[in-house]
């Protein structure tokens, strides 16, 4: 099918960004019908294509530029409030609906060399187009977009699949993440037990109770998301839709779950850990107090007969020496069982 002619001039798609290639990059603009791509879709022709019947138009683009997001506004007639916040990003999870189009924000998650990195997914969804706005460090969309079409008998339901796939795809970003954050928690939880917490340990858990709290804020928030979209009665959705979205609601509670359940486990092993170390350092005390008291028998009668003194008649007792060790030998011997008996010692 040949595209339409060009109103303005408009970026071309070029191939998926990496952190070291230029912004305001076009990813993918492409025209769909009946389920299958027909054409690339420079962005200013995206909405005369959209407007024809039975065909849609799926535009991605990563950290654009004021010029290329005011283009497409026109091109869809997108709301300002919404490519407000598209443009300027650091948003929370959330859904607005602006007559028969929806925004959306979504947060991706992933793990790079041990550190928790966050991105950030805007969506703009409606009859005859569906609009990705990607920031930081967001993973490629290519294979969300290769995933749908594969199920060309899926992807022919048009925008309301693709915003579906989406939602799955960074929802399920979300799991390898909390498996490496399990893993490093149950490692953590085993050595707690065994011995106190190292320096570097205890900044290891700051740091992932601090990365848990931050999975927690962004995954929360995307139930309400994913409730929304169920109820919500607009015409880019179709009945046959819906249970696709209660799929990923389902994976988003088992993503709030696995959070608050690595938690509750960092929480506990760290808690059981400061007991005891405490229990422990009670015991050492408990140790030298009874070793202290013993020695103190000796230092005690030591310095009795040390203070030279003229008149003292055991000085000048046959058995006076042998009676007092004796009698420093009993006592520290009582005073030893006592203490074993006590579990001082």
């Amino acid at each position: 099918m040949t595209p339409l002619p060009s109103q303005t001039p408009s970026p071309s798609p070029s191939p998926d960004p990496s952190p070291d290639r230029p912004r305001n990059a076009v990813v993918a603009s492409a025209a769909y019908c009946d389920g299958r791509r027909i054409a690339e879709v420079p962005i200013g022709e995206a909405g005369a294509w959209a407007a024809k019947d039975g065909h849609f138009v799926w535009i991605g683009l990563w950290e654009p530029d004021e010029a290329l997001l005011m283009e497409v506004k026109r091109q869809f007639g997108l709301h300002e409030l919404a490519v407000e916040d598209a443009l300027h990003a650091h948003q929370r999870p959330k859904l607005d609906v602006y007559g028969d189009s929806l925004f959306m924000v979504l947060r991706t998650a992933r793990l790079e060399k041990g550190e928790l990195v966050l991105g950030e997914t805007h969506v703009f969804a409606g009859r005859g187009y569906v609009v990705t706005v990607r920031h930081g460090a967001s993973t490629s969309y290519s294979p969300v977009r290769a995933r749908a079409e594969s199920a060309p008998q899926l992807l022919k339901h048009g925008e309301d699949f693709i915003v579906y796939t989406i939602m799955d795809y960074v929802v399920d970003c979300y799991f390898p993440v909390l498996d490496q954050m399990a893993t490093t928690v149950d490692e953590l939880d085993a050595m707690l037990i065994v011995r106190p917490p190292t320096m570097g340990e205890i900044e290891s858990i700051h740091r992932l109770r601090r990365d848990l709290e931050r999975l927690r804020r962004n995954a929360s928030p995307m139930l309400e998301v994913c409730s929304r979209l169920e109820r919500f009665d607009l015409p880019m959705i179709d009945q046959a839709i819906r249970p696709y979205y209660r799929d990923v609601q389902d994976h988003v509670i088992r993503v709030n779950e696995q959070i608050g359940s690595l938690r509750e486990v960092l929480s506990f092993a760290f808690e059981t850990s400061m007991i005891l170390a405490t229990a422990r350092q009670n015991d050492v005390t408990r140790k030298l107090a009874a070793w202290a008291a013993i020695l103190a028998v000796p230092t005690a009668v030591a310095g009795l007969y040390g203070m030279n003194f003229e008149h003292m008649p055991e000085l000048h007792w046959r058995y006076g020496y042998p009676a007092v060790l004796a009698a420093i030998a009993v006592v520290c011997t009582a005073l030893y069982v006592r203490f074993r008996r006590t579990g001082w010692l």
